[in-house]
């Protein structure tokens, strides 16, 4: 195994040689392995060479780690277990040993091969003692300088392999500030395509606790990101490993909260009526528009599709769509649902915090569906983030910037609530920018065959039937419908009949609702209600004519005139409902 001094050979070699020219005396290097790392003068042939078998004092110094100095070489006790006693010239000797944590891991040796030499070093021995000391320990921080490099490199190398097996994301920060190493999944998590060590990094905490997890503010090339996770400084750093932060992006935790939605595109919107015409080009035309949105329609018209549509057809379309049904969430959780709160934030709250669907929507389109049913005392609050654009989570100071496209939508007249004061004013005038009408099946009923092929096929496929088309009296039936649940009532009923239909493949009267089958009975027999009524009618506006008018001959002839008959038809009546008035004492 290869000695730390055999690794900064070449800074060894340098100091080496300084010495020997300060000192005008040969220098030389040996390691804890026996092996000359630097020699000067005669030694310099020999760098690199075994020395386990020569210069005891070199061992000597480093078995004790002490200096050792050999005045009389040949005759001092130390030299008498050495190989080449017989032939040493060297006149003077001094071995220094080079620590490295408290072991030595060398020896620096200076020696004489002349009186005149060991003279002039015996006379200034002091100073020469105390430039070998400085010497070895300059050579003992470039060794420890690259331990200390060699262990970093390892424990990054460590640290690079376990990270890069992590599904959260890991920055170890240098001391100065600067990126020493990124995880794969960070970088995919920031969308960082590029490398980025080296790079300046900020990590500031927002003080809220978000899904059980620190809540950070992350800065690298000017753009910034909101993570969430764990930023730990080390208690005894290095300078390329001050800091580690393994986190989470915020979008990432998110995500695992995000309703699944199934969205409608433009294509899924079924018709070829003027109305469906018109609402597909409204659809295109404001669909890249940061403008709120107001879709109405009766219930079942498919006003959420039309807000999935408007986001498919978007430049956010791969951003968040997060519904919410305003009339479904418990008045006391609707702020909490829309805005989030941390960790603590009131009792009750869950304790890891909860992102808000503002939030969760951000950069992308969040739909508020039936907007008519949102409690009046929170439509302020709903304005003023529609204005300011920003929220603040309950129990929370910060201050999140919003880049939210608002789509509302409602089954209830807004303007007639505004004008009994159940709907603010303000609030409907910042959510009917863009209005869009979602048009009822009975204002376009040459669409109701379109759609209910289209179901037809659908359910067909989900249901694993062969559909073959539908009986005309079945379809006759299904246009004059009064569908007062819309496209949602139709397409239940187009399920319905695939799951009724027999093998041959062809929908039947007998496989419509009973409720869809029996409406043509109905209205034929509301169609002879009405008839009788008639009968009542002609008797009762008779009578009171009669009583206005009197029964006389005279009255008969008026009351023939007013009602556009001839005299001999009133009288057919009269007796046919048996309104005979004798008092004359009419008008």
């Amino acid at each position: 195994m290869k000695s730390i001094l055999s690794e900064i050979q070449d800074s060894v070699e340098k100091y080496a040689d300084i010495i020997s020219k300060i000192s005008g005396v040969e220098v030389e290097v040996m390691d804890n392995n026996y092996i000359r790392i630097a020699g000067t003068g005669f030694f310099a042939d020999k760098v690199n060479q075994d020395m386990s078998d020569e210069s005891t004092i070199y061992q000597q110094a480093l078995t004790c780690g002490k200096r050792q100095i050999v005045y009389n070489p040949r005759k001092d006790k130390i030299c008498e277990k050495c190989k080449h006693i017989d032939k040493c010239e060297e006149t003077f000797e001094i071995s220094m040993p080079i620590k490295l944590n408290g072991r030595a891991i060398g020896v620096i040796g200076m020696m004489t091969d002349s009186e005149e030499k060991k003279k002039k070093l015996q006379n200034n021995l002091e100073i020469y003692l105390e430039l070998l000391e400085q010497v070895a320990e300059f050579i003992s921080v470039k060794a420890f300088e690259y331990d200390e490099n060699i262990r970093v490199a390892a424990t990054l190398k460590s640290l690079d392999l376990v990270s890069e097996k992590m599904i959260q994301g890991v920055i170890i920060v240098s001391i100065n500030g600067t990126i020493t190493s990124i995880n794969n999944s960070a970088l995919v998590q920031l969308k960082i395509d590029h490398d980025v060590k080296g790079e300046e990094v900020s990590i500031f905490p927002t003080g809220d606790i978000i899904a059980d997890q620190k809540e950070y503010h992350l800065k690298i090339e000017n753009k910034e990101y909101t993570i969430v996770g764990e930023f730990v400084n080390i208690d005894s750093p290095i300078h390329e490993f001050s800091s580690l932060l393994v986190f989470s992006e915020l979008n990432s935790i998110t995500d695992k909260e995000k309703p699944v939605v199934n969205p409608m595109e433009i294509t899924n919107i079924v018709g070829v009526s003027k109305e469906i015409v018109k609402l597909r080009q409204e659809i295109v035309k404001i669909a890249n528009s940061k403008s709120t949105v107001l879709i109405t329609g009766e219930s079942g018209t498919g006003k959420e599709m039309v807000a999935t549509a408007i986001w498919k057809a978007s430049d956010r379309k791969d951003k968040p769509f997060i519904a919410v049904n305003c009339g479904a969430i418990p008045e006391s959780l609707l702020e909490s649902e829309l805005f989030g709160y941390v960790k603590g934030a009131f009792t009750g709250a869950d304790s890891k915090g909860r992102v808000g669907k503002f939030e969760l929507a951000n950069n992308g389109i969040i739909f508020l569906d039936e907007i008519g049913d949102m409690p009046l005392h929170f439509q302020v609050k709903l304005l003023r983030v529609l204005q300011e654009r920003k929220i603040v989570r309950i129990g929370s100071n910060q201050v999140i910037p919003l880049n939210v496209r608002v789509i509302a939508a409602t089954n209830k007249n807004l303007e007639e609530m505004v004008e009994k004061n159940e709907f603010r004013e303000d609030l409907y005038y910042r959510l009917n920018v863009i209005p869009i009408n979602v048009p009822s099946l009975k204002e376009r009923p040459g669409d109701i065959q379109l759609l209910f092929e289209y179901f037809a096929w659908k359910y067909a496929d989900i249901n694993e039937k062969k559909y073959r088309g539908i009986e005309p009296a079945a379809l006759n039936i299904l246009k004059s419908y009064s569908w007062k649940g819309n496209v949602r009532e139709l397409e239940n009923a187009v399920e319905f009949m695939m799951n009724m239909m027999d093998d041959t493949g062809i929908i039947k009267i007998k496989d419509l609702p009973i409720s869809i089958a029996n409406s043509q009975k109905t209205a034929k027999a509301d169609l002879e209600n009405s008839v009788i009524a008639l009968d009542v009618l002609e008797k009762r506006e008779i009578e009171k004519a009669l009583k206005l008018y009197g029964s006389s001959t005279q009255a008969k002839k008026q009351i023939a005139d007013l009602l556009g008959v001839g005299i001999a038809t009133l009288y057919r009546k009269i007796e046919k409902y048996g309104l005979n008035y004798q008092n004359d004492n009419r008008i």
